[in-house]
This record gives structure tokens, C-alpha cells and sequence, in this order.
């Protein structure tokens, strides 16, 4: 990958950070919108019911507070890692689910409601790719933090 120039890696990299601040803002505010939904069907999860009011509040907030930080140039690169985080949790839940749960709650709001579980796994591995592809080809002339 070293040999895709600056341009092309920053036009990839700034195009992958809109489709991740779309899909961040988009599921964190079908969350917010129906919340009461959002909050009740977490508390049906067997592996989350204990602690469904506060991932009801919390996951929408990071979702925005990581679209923030992407949208960010001087956060951007460590942003992705958070993003990439998100995600890897987000399947990692998806598969426990499919995988070690009798009961298999309604995923998601808005237009992402019409996948089925699997579907919604396809898609985040989708996601995690577009993740690692971000971060190898992240500039390295501005992958450097400055906070001045």
C-alpha cells in the first residue's frame, strides 16, 4: 500500500470517514428518535439486560462523539481506531447473539432494521474492512496528534 500516492490515500481516507460519520450519526439518531424501542429491545438481550439503560444512552453518544472526532483532521487517525473499535464490539455482540442466545432480540432501527442478524454481521465485517483499510492508508504525514 506504500505505493498509492498522497492524494489518492487522503480522497480514500476522507471518503471512508464520511461513509463511517454517515453510518455513526444515522444509527445514533434512529436510536435517540425511538428510544423507548432502542431501551426495551436491549433490555430483552440476554447479554445485555443488567445493563440496558445505560448502553441506551451511551452508545448513541459515542457513536456521535466518534463522528465528531473523525470529522476532525487532528483526531481523524486515532478516531478511525475508535471506529474500528465500535465495530469489532458491535459483531462481536452480533455473533454472541447468533451464536450462544436462545433469544435473538430486533436489531437495529431505520433502514438497517430490514437485515437479518446475519446481514448486519456481513455489514459491519464490511465496515471493519473499510476500518483497517483507512488506518493503512492514513497519510503519515498527518497521522501525527497535535493539540496546540
Amino acid at each position: 500500500m506504500k505505493n498509492i500516492n498522497l492524494k489518492t490515500r487522503t480522497i480514500v481516507v476522507d471518503v471512508i470517514s464520511a461513509l463511517f460519520i454517515l453510518l455513526f450519526v444515522y444509527a445514533a439518531l434512529t436510536k435517540v428518535t425511538d428510544y423507548h424501542k432502542f431501551r426495551i429491545e436491549l433490555g430483552k438481550s440476554p447479554l445485555l439486560t443488567s445493563y440496558a439503560r445505560i448502553i441506551a444512552v451511551a452508545i448513541p453518544g459515542i457513536e456521535l462523539l466518534i463522528s465528531l472526532l473523525i470529522a476532525v483532521k487532528r483526531f481523524q487517525y486515532y478516531a478511525m481506531y475508535f471506529a474500528f473499535s465500535l465495530m469489532a464490539l458491535f459483531s462481536a455482540y452480533i455473533v454472541a447473539i447468533l451464536k450462544f442466545s436462545p433469544y435473538v432480540p430486533c436489531s437495529c432501527g431505520g433502514i438497517l432494521q430490514n437485515m437479518n442478524w446475519n446481514q448486519h454481521l456481513i455489514f459491519n465485517i464490511g465496515f471493519l474492512l473499510l476500518g483497517v483499510i483507512t488506518i493503512l492508508l492514513y497519510p503519515k504525514k498527518t497521522k501525527k496528534l497535535t493539540l496546540k
